[in-house]
């Protein structure tokens, strides 16, 4: 299994990136697919998911700035990152999910920085 997460770099407040995630190995269309972030010195957090039946749940934090989507075609799970802040600046990380299996699977980070 691998989660392939992409997009990530250095912007200006107020700016946006795009984050992908390609998954292999997976039926990636029974998984939820999740965002998280981790900045130094703090915990992971959940910035958004979206099930396997396409419903999108978000942090306060980020709810009327980030969209998160999924094309099971291409086994690809976005993160779009609008209006984005400093406090936005972490590591990204792609997460799959599958209550059902069960199994959890992590990618590994694309970092994001955000410029006051």
């Amino acid at each position: 299994v691998q989660l392939q997460a992409s997009g990530g770099g250095l912007v200006q407040a107020g700016g946006s990136l795009r984050l992908s995630c390609v998954a292999s190995g997976i039926i990636f269309s029974i998984y939820d697919m999740g965002w998280y972030r981790q900045a130094p010195g703090k915990q992971r957090e959940l910035v958004a998911v979206i099930t396997s039946g396409v419903t999108a749940n978000y942090a306060d934090s980020v709810k009327g700035r980030f969209t998160i989507s999924r094309d099971n075609a291409k086994k690809t799970v976005y993160l779009q990152m609008n209006s984005l802040r400093p406090e936005d600046t972490a590591v990204y990380y792609c997460n799959a999910e599958s209550q059902v299996l069960p199994a959890n699977y992590w990618g590994q980070g694309t970092q994001v920085t955000v410029s006051s």
